[in-house]
């Protein structure tokens, strides 16, 4: 009888589930998720954190961040007896738990992916301008693997498409019949069934992307010249975002500048049938610094930290649509000029711009622009000195000094 594999993922809608957020190393900084999707063993010092982000029920298998296996005990020792070769398991401290927890770190990596019985693949190229990628998925929808090149894997992930996290049938009943929760399984064996209503509902989502893709280039294109590739991260992390999808994209100005923009923070929801905004906003950041290359770019780093920030914390999401806020992230590998003595950089969030929409519309209701603004310590410093008046001195000090105060620059002078 063929071998039937499964792929494992987080159940999304576990009724009053938890939310675990992006590992943190002794230091309180974030892991790179990269390092648990790689096949290889990770070596790390120090206790790992998990944080818990929306408090509800633990489960026995879940996803911190976007992209870190959390298991339990239960599920541990699955893997332990089935597969004890092919994977790591990392104990971690999961917030406000007494219980065992741990990094299930998949160390096999297959060449499996069919092709042909998936839905739609799509492939990097050289034209992407990523070499090191060229042959590797960019894109797959609707996953199916040929069993046959498996070999004795029982749990591995697909070559080439790293997000996957594939399990065999014996796994999957083991981790069953241990009642561990928060399973997704899907077969993803051979040649896909016929459509079902799961498949159809997928389809739908999919026509709700375009149509909010659509909008979104629109928009973008009003604001200057955008660049038809999007910069999409070779390995998704942080939190969800509401679609599932992590883009940025690079519009150039016609002032000389160079705005970058998150790209689906506004997508409809994954787990709703309907049409919708997902969290009602974008983030921009513009410059007017020399930027030779966008994916490298510190500007494009710190809009990323920012947006982590904004896809976990619901309370963040409503502040933003009230009005200013300001925030910390870490300051590694920004200018020296924008990092404090703690090793952090801040942001003004919310900055009206004359030459940027603060609202653009969409077919699911109107998406907030909210801009980013980098902070001198300086600047910091006197926000934190007035209390709430601060956000809005500091914006009427930056009207003051410029006809585009929400643009991000390390070489200028504190307005304080």
């Amino acid at each position: 009888m063929p071998k039937r594999y499964f792929d494992l993922s987080d159940d999304v809608y576990f009724p009053g589930r938890w939310e675990l957020g992006v590992p943190l190393d002794e230091r309180g900084q974030k892991l790179w998720t990269w390092l648990f999707r790689s096949g290889e063993r990770a070596a790390l010092e120090g206790p790992i954190r998990i944080p818990v982000t929306i408090q509800g029920q633990a489960l026995g298998f879940s996803v911190a961040g976007a992209a870190v296996p959390i298991i339990d005990e239960k599920a541990a020792s699955v893997f332990a007896e089935l597969a004890p070769e092919q994977v790591q398991l990392i104990p971690v401290a999961v917030e406000s738990r007494s219980e065992k927890y741990f990094i299930l770190n998949v160390l096999r990596v297959v060449k499996c992916i069919d092709d042909a019985a998936c839905k739609e693949v799509q492939l990097w190229t050289q034209e992407d301008e990523e070499p090191e990628l060229v042959g590797e998925y960019r894109s797959v929808v609707g996953l199916r693997i040929d069993p046959e090149k498996a070999g004795d894997a029982r749990v591995f992930r697909p070559w080439g498409w790293p997000v996957a996290l594939i399990v065999s049938e014996d796994i999957k009943d083991a981790l069953e019949r241990a009642g561990v929760t928060g399973l997704k399984l899907e077969d993803v064996t051979g040649p896909a069934p016929a459509e079902s209503e799961d498949t159809a509902a997928e389809q739908r989502h999919l026509a709700r992307l375009r149509q909010l893709d659509t909008v979104r280039d629109a928009a973008w294109n009003s604001m200057g010249r955008l660049e038809e590739s999007a910069i999409i991260p070779i390995i998704p992390s942080g939190p969800y975002w509401p679609g599932h999808r992590q883009a940025w994209r690079v519009i150039h100005r016609e002032s000389g500048s160079t705005l970058l923009v998150t790209d689906g923070l506004s997508d409809p929801f994954i787990d709703r049938d309907e049409l919708s905004p997902g969290f009602g906003l974008e983030l921009a950041i513009e410059t007017n610094e020399p930027m030779p290359e966008a994916r490298g770019s510190w500007q494009l780093r710190l809009l990323r930290e920012v947006t982590d920030e904004v896809a976990e914390h619901e309370n963040v999401r409503t502040w933003l649509h009230r009005g200013l806020m300001t925030m910390e992230v870490s300051g590694e590998a920004m200018p020296e000029p924008l990092v404090t003595k703690d090793g952090r950089v801040a942001v003004l969030l919310g900055l009206e711009s004359s030459t940027l929409p603060r609202r653009f519309p969409t077919p699911a209701g109107d998406v907030l622009l909210v801009t980013i603004k980098a902070l001198l310590p300086a600047e910091l410093t006197f926000l934190l000195g007035q209390g709430r008046a601060g956000p809005g001195e500091l914006a009427r000090r930056f009207a003051r000094e410029s006809d585009a105060p929400h643009l991000s620059r390390s070489w200028r002078k504190p307005v304080v």
